[in-house]
């Protein structure tokens, strides 16, 4: 499912053309929220991390396609939401 009006919250995915997944993760008030990974065509996994209300946070890994980890990417925890 990808993000729509009537879909705000909850779990956003995609698939490439063949139904392998492309991408997974969940959603909070219509932007990318706690867990995400993506995958590539073959099916592997290359990018993992964590959304706080749309904006990365923690530890972003990015892997080749035997699953090595080939990069690690530390963005702040700390976030600003504005009512």
């Amino acid at each position: 499912m990808k993000p729509d009006e009537e879909h705000p919250d909850g779990p956003w995915f995609a698939h490439y053309a063949d139904g392998t997944i492309k991408y997974r993760g969940t959603a909070d008030g219509g932007e990318m929220h706690g867990f995400w990974e993506w995958f590539r065509k073959d099916g592997s996994i290359m990018r993992t991390g964590y959304f706080d209300h749309g904006k990365q946070v923690g530890a972003w890994c990015t892997y080749d396609k035997i699953g090595r980890l080939v990069k690690e990417t530390r963005f702040s925890t700390v976030t600003r939401r504005t009512a």
